[in-house]
């Protein structure tokens, strides 16, 4: 982990997280912490990567994602070459192969 991130701000930010008890909570909070721009953002990053790894293309994550190329590639790499975050959640969460 980048030692950029790991701040006694950020661990504060994921405490508070942590208490979060379901999603009503989850959106009571990020709605206050995050503009509708960010919280949107951040959704459509992890929507790409759950479409990456369930093997949709790079045209096909673009149009339902609205995701440029760019930012499917960037996500493409951290799922590649991260810290295996998204493949923890999704391991958890089953969401990887789940279409909607």
């Amino acid at each position: 982990m980048s030692k950029n991130l790991k701040t006694q701000a950020v661990d504060h930010l994921f405490e508070a997280i942590l208490t979060l008890k379901d999603k009503e909570e989850c959106y009571i909070f990020f709605e206050d912490v995050c503009t509708v721009n960010e919280l949107l953002s951040l959704s459509q990053r992890f929507e790409v990567a759950r479409m990456l790894r369930s093997q949709n293309t790079y045209l096909d994550i673009a149009e339902k994602t609205g995701a440029s190329t760019a930012t499917i590639s960037r996500v493409n790499r951290s799922l590649n070459y991260g810290n295996d975050g998204y493949d923890m959640v999704f391991a958890r969460t089953g969401l990887e192969n789940k279409e909607e």
